[in-house]
């Protein structure tokens, strides 16, 4: 099992780069989830540690997770992601090329609860949520297209499904079409960058995780060590 590989610490939070393949938050399916090795990381220093779920990526997807460290911490940080003050940056990688270089997606989508996915649906209904999201195109390497993107709504798989949509699913995700092999548990999305204002200066605050260390993600653009 893949070690913890932690982005930042402080005495209030810990930015770490999850790993595909484990789940964010505890579970008594799961032998080891994340909040487990930063449980396991803040057990080192203190007995009964305070492990704060702040936000949480799907099995599948890597990135950057931040965990808090106090109740307090916790509470603040759930509000700067009620209130949408948290921007997310994510890479994806895709087979076909895009029609556009860059583009700007809305669309109705609603939880299909039953195959546990998202589906896009043509217009507003009194299931559905809107979701927007803009990508643009990083760079082209042998295995397909790198997109930054960034959800404008935090819906559920929503970058998944919309990119999909179009035609574009993302590397490995055979739950939304794709027909190219990645690594078990695993697709080729990255939540890259967390930006939010900090509560003592409102200065902007960015937190990047490295790409995903593998041949797929050797991009000019990217570096990733």
């Amino acid at each position: 099992m893949s070690k913890l590989e932690i982005v930042h610490e402080n005495n209030d939070y810990i930015v770490v780069n999850k790993t595909a393949g484990l789940i964010s938050e505890k579970s008594p399916y799961e032998n080891t989830t994340v909040e487990d090795q930063v449980f396991n990381h803040f057990s080192k220093n203190k007995q009964k540690p305070y492990v704060g779920v702040i936000h949480r990526l799907d099995r599948v997807t890597s990135g950057v997770l931040v965990f808090a460290k106090k109740k307090s911490v916790l509470v603040e940080f759930n509000e700067l992601f009620s209130s949408r003050k948290v921007e997310k940056t994510y890479l994806a990688i895709v087979k076909n090329k895009p029609l556009k270089d860059k583009d700007n997606l809305t669309n109705f989508l609603v939880k299909n609860t039953l195959e546990k996915r998202a589906d896009i649906v043509p217009s507003k209904s009194k299931d559905s949520q809107k979701c927007m999201l803009s990508y643009q195109v990083l760079g082209k390497n042998d295995f397909g297209y790198l997109l930054e993107v960034k959800p404008k709504t935090g819906r559920f798989h929503q970058i998944r499904a919309q990119l999909a949509h179009i035609g574009l699913p993302i590397i490995g995700d055979d739950k939304y079409g794709s027909d190219e092999n990645y690594f078990p548990l695993a697709i080729c999305l990255h939540a890259w960058k967390l930006t939010y204002p900090t509560s003592e200066s409102k200065e902007l605050m960015t937190y990047e995780a490295l790409a995903p260390r593998n041949t797929f993600w050797s991009f000019n653009s990217l570096r990733l060590s």
